[in-house]
């Protein structure tokens, strides 16, 4: 039996080479930053080519939507303990204002409640602060292996 500090590490590196291997998360820069037993958190740093608007230097939304999108569904997994498959069935984001342009992006989703078929999650998207969020989310994942 694997200790919880061994459980987090092996997790840690799941979610690791998870992000690694998807090119649109690749090419997007988001990363590991911290995970619990029922939330993932990742960062985005700030690049050009996240860049909508380039005479403001507004990251475009649709680079905030993956980055919690990605969290969200890790989130999931963390809740769950084990990777099972599972899909976003709804997820609604609410910009609440754009990032600050150079300052890196960190989503963080919580998998706040399970049944048989269907996830539940709630998450924010800040620049440094967590109590100015850029972004709120709310959503579902459907669980596809549920018999």
């Amino acid at each position: 039996m694997r200790s919880p500090a061994e459980a987090a590490e092996r997790q840690k590196a799941f979610i690791g080479r998870f992000l690694g291997h998807v090119p649109h998360l690749a090419a997007l820069g988001i990363r590991y930053r911290a995970h619990g037993p029922d939330w993932a958190e990742l960062e985005m740093p700030y690049a050009p080519q996240l860049v909508a608007y380039p005479e403001s230097g507004v990251i475009a939304s649709g680079a905030i939507f993956s980055l919690m999108d990605t969290a969200s569904g890790l989130a999931v997994v963390m809740r769950m303990a084990e990777l099972q498959p599972h899909a976003t069935l709804d997820l609604r984001c609410d910009y609440l204002r754009p990032a600050e342009p150079g300052k890196t992006v960190v989503g963080r989703a919580e998998c706040y409640k399970m049944t048989r078929r269907v996830a539940f999650v709630r998450g924010i998207a800040h620049d440094g602060d967590e109590g100015h969020p850029v972004a709120h989310v709310a959503g579902t994942f459907m669980l596809t292996a549920a018999a």
